[in-house]
């Protein structure tokens, strides 16, 4: 399976033991997402892009992640969600994907790899910061 869906799950393998770990130099991570995507060029450079702009952006992702995750602290939240969200929050803020194609990416990864309720929980989540972020743009485009 080499599909840009296989690259968000790579991502987000390299984004959990991040996580838990020191995060691993570039030159590895890339050998990583080469070797588990065959050595598909375009699919490696999306899961490169992915991954470091991802890792790039963290902390602004972390605080916007804190402000619409009502009542949860984010060291609270398990790993797992913890990263889709980040994953889904890099792809609505920084990157191409469009918006509704970040949260459905985002809810698949959910529901193959977290919790009971981790689907619900990350689609209220990227849900909130999707509408705001489209109506931050219209503020901006109104100006």
């Amino acid at each position: 399976m080499a599909t840009r869906r296989r690259a968000r799950e790579i991502v987000l393998q390299l984004l959990y033991e991040a996580d838990l770990n020191d995060w691993r130099d570039a030159a590895a991570s890339r050998r990583f997402i080469r070797s588990r995507l065959q050595g598909r060029n375009l699919l490696t450079t999306f899961a490169t892009e992915l991954l470091e702009g991802t890792m790039a952006h963290r902390d602004e992702i972390d605080q916007e992640l804190k402000r619409l995750s009502t009542n949860w602290a984010l060291g609270r939240m398990p790993v797992t969600d913890r990263n889709v969200l980040r994953l889904g929050a890099y792809e609505i803020l920084y990157s191409k994907t469009p918006g509704q194609v970040a949260i459905s990416e985002a809810l698949t990864l959910a529901r193959r790899y977290g919790g009971e309720n981790s689907p619900r929980f990350i689609n209220g989540v990227l849900d909130r910061l999707f509408k705001k972020t489209a109506s931050d743009k219209k503020t901006v485009a109104s100006e």
